[in-house]
């Protein structure tokens, strides 16, 4: 199957009494979408500890996979298990690294209601500017990290493969859930310039 791999962002408000059966509900969605050809992987983090706002974020190979996972009756299924306490439900597709430049807790993102409104969705900075976003942030890390590790014993002897093994798996979650949010919050307004 062809096609670039898709990112699907969802905004949840979830009733506050309910949050363990959410938290179990999320969690069984996560496992049923991981038995499907194509998927790529998720994540889900409430916004705050005593925040009603959930975020969740999936990826499949291509469009094709996708559709399959969410036509499918096991989707069905658990969406129709999560209506006691899922307040309003909101989700958007990406498919490239633009998605880490969205801001999730805009209300940007347009319900997925069939019955609501469009909502505009304001457009993914350029490539070009995700990339030095990236880098702005990478760089730094990356060398703090070199200059950690090399006092180590035996870390320069080490194959160059295991090197960058161990320095993308340490460096990867760190990017991912502090730093990239971080450079995005700070160059929010060279990325996306108001009209």
């Amino acid at each position: 199957m062809a096609g670039e791999p898709i990112t699907v962002s969802i905004r949840r408000e979830v009733d506050p009494a309910h949050i363990s059966e959410a938290t179990a509900w999320v969690q069984t969605g996560v496992n049923l979408a991981h038995k499907y050809p194509g998927f790529l992987g998720s994540g889900w983090v409430r916004a705050g500890e005593a925040s009603q706002v959930w975020h969740m974020l999936y990826r499949f190979a291509n469009e094709e996979t996708l559709s399959a996972w969410e036509q499918s009756p096991e989707r069905s299924w658990w969406l129709s298990m999560g209506q006691g306490f899922v307040k309003s439900e909101r989700s958007k597709r990406r498919t490239g690294i633009e998605g880490w430049f969205d801001e999730p807790a805009t209300g940007s993102i347009p319900v997925s209601d069939a019955a609501a409104p469009d909502v505009d969705l304001p457009p993914a900075p350029p490539r070009w500017k995700q990339a030095v976003a990236i880098w702005l942030g990478f760089f730094p890390v990356n060398v703090l990290f070199s200059y950690l590790v090399s006092p180590v014993p035996g870390w320069g002897e080490l194959p160059l493969w295991t090197r960058v093994l161990a320095t993308t798996l340490v460096l990867t979650p760190i990017m991912a859930y502090w730093v990239l949010p971080l450079v995005t919050r700070m160059l929010r307004r060279w990325l996306a310039p108001k009209r």
